[in-house]
């Protein structure tokens, strides 16, 4: 993965977490933070899939947490402040890419399918395993980042977006009861 795309990866899997924390214990800790960089990181990828594309998001920026934090109702720090500078490393379609994924695992396996036809590799990502095959140990250490309700919002951001570069089919929604 190139370095270019490193500080949002890692900006955009630590929003994940603080937005929606594990379960208690460095055990699950350790397994949404994995679950949540590999989101992050397929994410990525997809959404920069050539080394220029990392290199235009290295000279131009990610736009940032702020839409994000409005959608969650969170109190987004002033961005001013040191120890909240890397939430203008977050990429808003990044993210609402890895909510997406999380809460898919079929999604997701076919995301990492499909970073063959990007300039990262499909060897970029490593094992996704926890992400694409989530045992249920998975879901226990992160009940909040695999909850569908939860990240609907923000998967709903860029879902539309996501599936037709997959070509994926939106999944059927039941009718409105009237």
């Amino acid at each position: 993965m190139p370095t270019a795309l490193s500080p949002v990866i890692t900006a955009s899997a630590r929003w994940l977490l603080a937005a929606f924390p594990p379960a208690t214990g460095p055990l699950n800790q350790a397994l949404a933070e994995a679950q949540a960089g590999h989101a992050a990181t397929i994410a990525a990828a997809l959404r920069y899939p050539t080394a220029l594309d990392a290199e235009l998001l290295d000279l131009l920026g990610p736009g940032g947490s702020g839409r994000l934090d409005f959608v969650t109702g969170a109190d987004a720090p002033p961005l001013t402040d040191a120890t909240h500078a890397w939430r203008t490393r977050v990429d808003e379609t990044v993210v609402s890419w890895a909510a997406c994924l999380l809460t898919d695992a079929d999604l997701a396996a076919l995301a990492a399918a499909c970073l063959t036809a990007t300039h990262h590799g499909p060897d970029s990502v490593g094992d996704a395993r926890r992400l694409t095959i989530p045992s249920p140990r998975d879901h226990r250490a992160a009940p909040l980042l695999r909850h569908p309700d939860f990240l609907g919002p923000i998967a709903d951001l860029h879902r539309e977006t996501l599936l037709g570069l997959l070509g994926a089919a939106p999944a059927p929604t039941a009718p409105e009861p009237r």
